[in-house]
């Protein structure tokens, strides 16, 4: 579908682990403060497309485009919360929306990898508070990411591979379905596609894909996880900003179209 790219966090087998989409939060360690961060399904065994969300709302999950868009717009996904997916609750089934102005991915080069942003709608069931403990993510002001100093603290938080088994080939991926929190930080950058993209260090590598880069020790989204240089922890990642206008805009106007609602 998108020729030498992964699509998701995981494909079961669907397709290698290539380079493209982040996929892994390797190096990170069980979380336990990030309730809100869900995994999201689609697909039955053995081919199922995993992703990470971040729970903005009872009605509503932010996510990327890249994860599901080849399936089509208004399919059904299957979200899960807990430290365990699914150990605090789900499945809960949504419906997948995603900016139709979404490139592909293409290894950042301009142009390519745009409009990676998607949300998921709950309805006419919203997500019970028992799944979450109450707590949501919270979408960032216009422009805060253009505001943050190189280094900045970033906190990534998902459901991906959570390591790699090595000695001989290529090296495996370890899914665990456990949600996993890890460190990094910011590159401040200044390049063809920094108006759209963070550039985070490779750190404790990725962050899983469509899940949240939090500004660190907060709940604020600034980004989401959308491509990286290679497979192996041995680049940067690359998130879609949600701080611009673009971004807020589109999500504002798609749950509003589609029946959910911002507030909680």
């Amino acid at each position: 579908m998108r020729a030498r790219l992964v699509i998701a966090g995981l494909m079961v087998c669907a397709l290698a682990l290539l380079p493209g989409s982040a996929s892994a939060v390797v190096g990170g360690q069980p979380d336990t403060s990030h309730p809100y961060v869900g995994m999201l399904a689609f697909g039955t065994p053995p081919h199922t497309t995993i992703c990470s969300g971040t729970l903005l709302s009872p009605t509503v999950m932010l996510t990327a485009a890249h994860c599901f868009a080849g399936a089509g717009e208004g399919v059904h996904v299957r979200v899960y919360f807990g430290s365990t997916a699914g150990a605090s609750g789900g499945p809960f089934d949504g419906t997948y929306y995603f900016d139709q102005d979404f490139a592909g991915l293409g290894n950042g080069i301009p142009h390519a990898d745009t409009h990676d942003v998607a949300v998921v709608i709950f309805g006419p069931d919203e997500i019970p508070d028992s799944a979450h403990g109450g707590a949501y993510g919270a979408l960032p002001t216009l422009g805060l990411v253009d505001t943050l100093r190189n280094n900045a603290p970033i906190d990534l938080v998902g459901y991906g591979v959570s390591d790699f088994a090595r000695g001989g080939g290529q090296p495996a991926q370890i899914f665990t379905a456990m949600r996993l929190f890890a460190q990094t930080t910011l590159i401040a950058s200044n390049d063809a596609i920094s108006g759209e993209f963070a550039k985070l260090h490779n750190g404790s590598c990725f962050g899983d894909s469509g899940g949240p880069d939090l500004l660190g020790g907060s709940n604020i989204v600034l980004a989401e996880n959308s491509f990286l240089n290679n497979s192996v922890c041995a680049g940067n990642t690359y998130s879609y900003r949600i701080d611009t206008s673009q971004a807020l805009t589109w999500i504002t106007t798609t749950v509003a179209a589609q029946g959910g609602s911002l507030s909680h």
